[in-house]
């Protein structure tokens, strides 16, 4: 039978807080926003690493080459699973649907702003349906639908969303206004892809993990005072993640401008 999550864990934010919460509040994990800061400061270097490539400063086919695309696909599941996590910990705090709600819209509202630059910058390739826009949908469906099943089904359903679309795709799911199911021929010409499958999968078992007394125990260690900007970051990880790209494009035209380069 699975554990249940105890009451006094983590934040109650599904994706990661834009603010740290007040001393009244319920602690966080900060091992958990950690992890989530892990993946903040590796999706950084990626980022900066492809815009060296945009600006033509390093050769690198970020689209085709196995060094660029596992690690997307790592950076992308790292998230996914601390989404997960995360949306566990609220489920056993009791979050309020207004809470989840307003939590929610700001997720979309970046989904969308996401949406909007990318046009900006690359009008053929736009991210219509990008990590920001699957999370806001998956989080929906784990909260409303799969929180309620045992450890082993999210398990077992993250393994057949994983494994779905390797055996079925059909051209119907090619149109950008189907393709956010996954089940697609061939990946669309976008800057970033994040449909609900195979994705679903790493969000259904970091909802799991966070449900066992093994991962609980480890994530209410205290973390080492090395590691708690990791924390801090994590604690933010919405607002940074719209604010990296713009900051760190920025500074290459900034730097180019001066003929630095």
């Amino acid at each position: 039978m699975n554990a249940p999550v105890p009451t006094p864990i983590a934040s109650p934010d599904p994706v990661a807080g834009s603010r740290a919460a007040p001393a009244s509040a319920t602690p966080r994990y900060a091992r958990l926003d950690a992890l989530r800061g892990v993946a903040m400061v590796w999706m950084t270097v990626f980022h900066f690493c492809f815009d060296l490539a945009f600006f033509r400063l390093i050769h690198q086919d970020f689209y085709r080459d196995p060094v660029w695309t596992w690690q997307r696909s790592a950076i992308v599941s790292l998230f996914l699973l601390c989404a997960g996590m995360g949306q566990a910990v609220a489920l056993a705090q009791g979050q309020t649907a207004e809470r989840f709600w307003r939590r929610w819209g700001q997720i979309m509202v970046c989904a969308l702003l996401v949406s909007l630059g990318s046009w900006v910058m690359f009008p053929r390739s736009f991210i219509s349906f990008g990590v920001l826009h699957g999370m806001a949908l998956m989080l929906i469906l784990v909260r409303f639908g799969f929180s309620r099943l045992s450890n082993r089904w999210l398990v077992l359903l993250g393994l057949v969303a994983v494994l779905l679309p390797l055996w079925v795709a059909h051209p119907f799911f090619d149109a950008r206004t189907t393709n956010w199911v996954g089940l697609v021929t061939h990946k669309p010409l976008t800057e970033d892809y994040v449909p609900l499958l195979p994705w679903l999968g790493p969000m259904l078992w970091g909802c799991a993990l966070m449900r066992t007394q093994a991962v609980q125990a480890l994530l209410q260690r205290p973390l080492p005072w090395v590691l708690k900007p990791l924390g801090v970051l994590g604690q933010w990880s919405l607002s940074y993640y719209m604010l990296h790209q713009p900051v760190l494009i920025g500074a290459l035209m900034g730097a180019k401008a001066l003929g630095w380069f």
